[in-house]
Order: C-alpha cells, then structure tokens, then sequence
C-alpha cells in the first residue's frame, strides 16, 4: 500500500515509521527542510537549541513506542533524571525546588501550609490511581461518545468529578496560594487555564512530581532523530523543502497529494500538518470534516515569544528547568485565552530553559543556553517592537529574581513568535499546541483520526486524542497505525 504522510513532526515521523513497519510503502513530503517539527534545532555562534518541547516526561511511553521495534530508548540516547526536577521563583522572591526525592517535597509543602506534606502524598495517592486508570484509555480510539462508557472511564468518574475544573479540585485539598501554585501550573503543559481544565489533568502532577523529569545527554532533538533513523531503517522515503499544496479527492478518496513542482499518488494519506490549516487550506471545501466556523469558535493554546539566547557566562541560579510565576498569574494567563484580550502583555510569568546545565554541546564552554517561553495570545498582531518590549520586560524581571544582571552579557538573541509559528509550522492563528485541553476538546471531543469524508484520509497529532505533549502524540500515531490496519489493509 503507497501511503503517503505531510509533515515529517514528531506524529509523522512515528506514524510513518509504525505503517513501514507493517509493509507500507511510506513517503513523508515535509515543507521545511529538516524534521521533527516543533521538536526542531536552532543552532549558531555555537549554540543550540532545542526549538519547541524540552521536558522529557512519561518515559515508558517512549519506551513501549520503541519495544514495537524490538529496540530500547537507551539504543538511541542516554537519559538522565534531573535533580532539581525543576525549581520555581515566586513574585515574593522565595524560590523552592521539586526533586526526585519525595520526602522533600512533602517537607516543602509542610512549609507551605499545616500539613501540607500529608495533604500531597493523599493527592499524589489519588492521582497515580487516576494515572493508572487513565493511560489504559490513552491508547483506545475514542472516536464517539459512546466511549465516555468506557469501564476505566466510569471507575475514575466516580472517584472525581472530571465535569469539576483542576482550580477547584486542587483549591479544595489546599489552602496555601504557593501550594495551589505548584500543583496547577502543570496544566500549562497542555496550554489550558485551570479554570477550563478538567479535574483529571491533576494527574500531570503525578508524572513531574512521582515519575520525576527526564532530559536526553544531548537535548530533546535526539527523539525526532531517533524517531527520524528508526524510520529510515524501515525504508521510510522522505521529500523534504516539499510544502504540500493540496489533497486531491476522486469519489470520496485520496488519490493524490500535490506539492511543489510534483505530485505523488496514494491508497491512503496521513497527515501531520496543523489540522486546521490542512482542513482549511489543502481540502476542497466539500470534502472537509471540520468548517472555519468550527475552528473559530475553539480554545487554542497560547502562542508565545520564545527567545533563545546565548550567555558568554553561566548562570548559577538556573538549573535545566526554571518556572517564573506572577502574583495574579491565573489571571494573566488566562487573559491570553480570551479573544477580547487582544493586546500583547507588559508582564507574564515565563518558563527558562538552559540545556546547557545538561547537554554540554548546547554551548560554548564558558557559556550558557538559555530559551524563554512567555504565553501570549494567539492571532495577536506580531512585531519585533512587541517582542523586544516584552522580552527586556522578562529579562529585568529574571535579573531581579535570581539577582544575576545578563543583559550585557547576551552575545545571541533570536525570537521565535506567533507570525513564525503560523509561517513555520501553518499553525493556525499562530497556536504553539493547537486545541486546548477543556472538557469539550478531550478525548472523543478532540478533531478525529480519521476524515468523515475521505475514507483513507486520517489524522494524527497534537490536534488529535489523546491530545498534546510527544508522549501523547506517539500514542496518536500508534491509533492510526491500528485504524488503518482495520479499515484499509
């Protein structure tokens, strides 16, 4: 069967390497001229730069994904726990770190507030069971509501209310604003506010605070070359600098796909290109699952200003990773969700990243990497005056809180904002995740794997069940992988 995949991210990489596997005879036509998508590499002046995700988690997930080749994650890269997992600086000035070592984290939260360690194990308790429960569903298509019936579904239903939002699961179990703090930021992985997050995503705490936070010897861009390798030793083709124009659609399959200059026909089409802007853009109208209409009236994931940035000294403040948060930070962030809120911020709390403090390819030797992540809206107007205000904005604000001054020290300064992911990646409105994680866009309710109206056309992705973050995208591809083994092989 000729198959072919758009978009060479981490969902395409894995899928096409999973259809090749089974015989298939893949193609992936990739726009950009290399892979991995957002899981990309910026490098210069002898930085490096892991360009979209950074925090390794869920490392069994990786594992199963690689055992499907009879391989091992350690085949491919070494991987090591960080300690600190990851520290955090409050507005206050107090900074607290989270380790692997849960004894201490039941000591700080004993800090925070009376009892406050007892208060976590009891809510770490109830996550790992509500972990445990909910990676059996990860796996499933959930492709109707019928699926809500799913017995580990209804098991942990009745042990939390999923129709609660995670700010009132969490605000009910503890007392301390900095306590609530921890445990709620977690869902920014998945770029939703804890307002509009289901209570189930508590169990993110599981994995950072239980399972611990992982980082490859040489940053996360060796999982897309892993996936990348795996798939070529499976006879994966790959086109790349192809940017696919359009999926022609004969009687109700895809037939072709059409890129720069060429065109490859197909028994079956996966793709891995932003789901919106695949529907939108490279369907004809009659043959698209999901209308504009449709995706304008969805929660997207934030945008962000990301700056990577080269030091020529180290930072001894920073550890791998480092959470900066504001006073009325829920507010702040949840501001960047409203469509009404069209401005860009004059202050947010910010995620820092310095790979260097483990991968020490990552910088020169007397010198440090170091990624910002601010949240800003997506569909904001972008410009460099925006980005430069609210990037000195950060930076005076790092300065204060570890009182290290950098500014004349930064010898590399690229931005990374909401134009460029809608250039780099057709990611629509400019989102760095796509769909946000709310009740009504989780599991059966998130964008299908497979078109309503193309019988052999599917998705898979972050826009897709089980939803965002690499763990969960390598779960995608391995639910098309089976979907197309049942419905076309």
């Amino acid at each position: 069967m000729r198959t072919i995949v758009v978009g060479a991210g981490v969902g395409g990489l894995a899928t096409a390497a999973l259809l090749a596997k089974d015989g298939h005879e893949v193609t992936v036509v990739e726009k950009n001229e290399n892979v991995g998508g957002r899981a990309g590499v910026f490098s210069r002046d002898g930085f490096t730069f892991d360009m979209g995700p950074t925090w390794y988690l869920m490392p069994e997930l990786f594992d199963r994904f690689f055992a499907e080749f009879d391989r091992k994650t350690s085949d491919f890269y070494n991987l090591y726990r960080l300690d600190p997992s990851y520290r955090i600086f409050f507005d206050d000035g107090e900074i607290v770190d989270i380790t692997p070592d849960l004894d201490e984290n039941f000591r700080l939260f004993d800090r925070l507030e009376k009892d406050g360690g007892e208060k976590l194990r009891r809510f770490l308790d109830k996550c790992q069971d509500l972990y445990n429960s909910i990676i059996k569903t990860l796996y499933l298509d959930l492709d109707s509501p019928f699926s809500f019936f799913h017995r580990e579904i209804l098991s942990q239903g009745i042990k939390i209310n999923i129709f609660e939002s995670l700010d009132s699961y969490v605000k009910k179990q503890f007392s301390s604003d900095k306590a609530r703090k921890i445990l709620l930021y977690s869902v920014g992985f998945v770029g939703t506010p804890p307002a509009k997050s289901p209570a189930f995503y508590a169990i993110l705490n599981y994995v950072k605070i239980v399972q611990g936070v992982y980082f490859p010897e040489k940053g996360f861009r060796q999982v897309a070359e892993a996936l990348y390798n795996l798939a070529k030793s499976q006879g994966v083709e790959f086109l790349l600098g192809q940017e696919v124009r359009k999926i022609d659609v004969v009687d109700g399959r895809a037939r072709r796909v059409l890129f720069d200059g060429s065109s490859l026909e197909a028994d079956a089409v996966v793709v891995n290109a932003d789901y919106a802007y695949a529907e939108t853009k490279l369907l004809d109208p009659r043959y698209r699952t999901y209308s504009e209409d449709y995706w304008g009236k969805r929660m997207l994931t934030p945008s962000a200003l990301i700056a990577y940035v080269g030091l020529d000294r180290k930072m001894d403040s920073l550890v791998n990773h480092n959470v900066f948060l504001e006073k009325d930070w829920g507010e702040n962030f949840y501001q960047i969700f409203d469509p009404r809120y069209s401005k860009w911020p004059e202050y947010a709390s910010y995620y820092v990243h310095v790979p260097s403090k483990t991968d020490k390819t990552a910088a020169p030797r007397d010198g440090e990497a170091v990624f910002i992540l601010v949240p800003v809206g997506a569909g904001l107007e972008d410009g460099e005056d925006k980005r430069e205000k609210l990037f000195n904005n950060v930076v005076r604000d790092l300065e204060t809180k570890t009182g290290e001054k950098i500014s004349d020290d930064i010898v590399l300064k690229q931005f990374f904002s909401v134009r460029d992911f809608a250039n780099r990646y057709n990611a629509y409105k400019g989102s760095a995740l796509g769909l946000a994680h709310t009740l009504r866009q989780t599991a059966f309710w998130r964008p299908r794997h497979r078109s309503k109206k193309v019988k052999n056309l599917y998705y898979t992705g972050q826009y897709t069940h089980p939803g965002i973050g690499v763990p969960m995208v390598l779960i995608s591809a391995e639910i098309v992988r089976r979907k197309i083994a049942k419905e076309l092989v």
